[in-house]
């Protein structure tokens, strides 16, 4: 049976340590970090009061007035100015904007529309519930970001929501490839997008030592790999993509980034055997891409930062890859940008993408003191120049659900 070639054409990025895919890329390399104290709301009674926030982003910059983007969920607002970013970037005008049909436009989210339901639940508690805002219902619902995408491109999209914690974003993604790859449509575009920066949402990461408590040192608060870690950075922002059919790509002579060639999702076997779904996810994507361990040039590791969590994924890479484990470069970006919960899979498939397409590595911010359960090379603070045909990408989440993607550089 044929199968389509699925390519990457087009990126948007809104991210805590910034907006654009160049600013984005410029950060990951000179390890600028997007994280700082919390200003969307007041966090002062919080023990953890750090976060990655989306800096200078007025969505009347990216959304048409007449969507009324102040009344849309903040994920939304995320999602959408990420997806014209992506259209424009593959090279679609929105004056002639004609896509075929049908569109896909799936979006992984993590997190409810917190901040919509968080304004009504003030409102409740202020005897003021029979004027909470008519649009309260519509804002929070979780398809909100997929379907006001969809209406903007038109009736003929097909909108969907992925949720499966932080893996949401790169399943969204994965499943969009899987409709181009089966002939169901030449185009679609997927992503992710979370905006958890609420005092509800905040307050529970913290509660459940998710939420790093260097308070007063942000900018290095978020230390994968690093021995002294404390916990990771829950961050906001969104990443999305327009996937494409490799022939229709080239016959409107778009520039694919990269091509998707493997993908799997699995969760933990037992609850106490952490980290083997990533593990079989791992395997189970390899297989499917039709790679072996020897093909895979660099791994963009999940690695929240976190004590835990990171040497789990170190030792599943280590059973999966033997002492080819120690031979490969490593590396996470969530020194800089945080754990962006379902977009961050899809940041980490843009650094990807920016990585096969100049020859640099992402370095992995904040490593300073070697963990003797992380001890592989982890490409520490410093872009490594290093050609890379194949990247791995794991995701990993809440639950137990991991998932892992395999993507390589398109031939010239």
């Amino acid at each position: 049976m044929r199968r389509n070639r699925v390519v990457i054409t087009g990126i948007g990025i809104l991210a805590p340590n910034g907006i654009g895919l160049e600013e984005f890329w410029d950060s990951i390399l000179t390890g600028r970090s997007g994280i700082g104290p919390i200003t969307l709301f007041d966090a002062s009674k919080l023990e953890s009061r750090i976060a990655g926030e989306v800096k200078n982003f007025d969505p009347l910059d990216y959304i048409e007035p007449e969507l009324k983007p102040r009344r849309m969920a903040r994920h939304t607002q995320l999602a959408y100015a990420a997806s014209m970013m992506a259209l424009e970037d593959a090279g679609f005008d929105f004056g002639t904007l004609e896509l075929p049909s049908p569109v896909p436009v799936l979006i992984g989210v993590s997190m409810n529309s917190m901040d919509v339901l968080e304004r009504a639940l003030e409102a409740v508690r202020d005897d003021k519930a029979n004027r909470i805002s008519p649009i309260t219902c519509a804002a929070s619902l979780p398809q909100g970001p997929a379907n006001v995408i969809a209406d903007r491109i038109g009736a003929c999209a097909h909108a969907k929501t992925v949720s499966a914690a932080c893996p949401s974003g790169l399943d969204a993604i994965a499943d969009a490839a899987a409709m181009i790859r089966g002939g169901l449509a030449d185009i679609a575009i997927a992503g992710g997008s979370d905006a958890p920066i609420s005092p509800i949402a905040m307050a529970s990461f913290t509660a459940a030592d998710l939420s790093s408590f260097r308070n007063s040192d942000p900018e290095k608060a978020s230390r994968p790999f690093d021995i002294d870690r404390d916990s990771g950075v829950i961050s906001e922002g969104a990443g999305v993509f327009v996937l494409e059919n490799l022939e229709a790509a080239q016959a409107r002579e778009a520039r694919p980034y990269l091509e998707i060639v493997g993908y799997a999702k699995q969760r933990d076997r037992d609850p106490m055997n952490p980290g083997s779904g990533l593990e079989d996810s791992m395997r189970m994507a390899l297989a499917n891409a039709g790679r072996t361990i020897g093909d895979v040039d660099y791994i963009s590791a999940y690695g929240p930062g976190h004590p835990v969590l990171d040497a789990i994924e170190v030792a599943v890479i280590k059973r999966v890859f033997g002492q080819e484990a120690y031979c490969l470069p490593v590396s996470s970006i969530k020194g800089v940008t945080g754990n962006a919960l379902a977009a961050g899979g899809p940041l980490q498939l843009a650094a990807c993408a920016l990585t096969i397409r100049d020859g640099l590595i992402a370095p992995t911010a904040n490593y300073e003191l070697p963990d003797p359960d992380c001890d592989l090379d982890f490409v520490p603070n410093r872009p490594r120049r290093f050609d890379v045909r194949c990247a791995l990408i794991n995701v990993r989440g809440l639950g137990g659900g991991a998932s892992t993607m395999i993507v390589d550089r398109v031939p010239e």
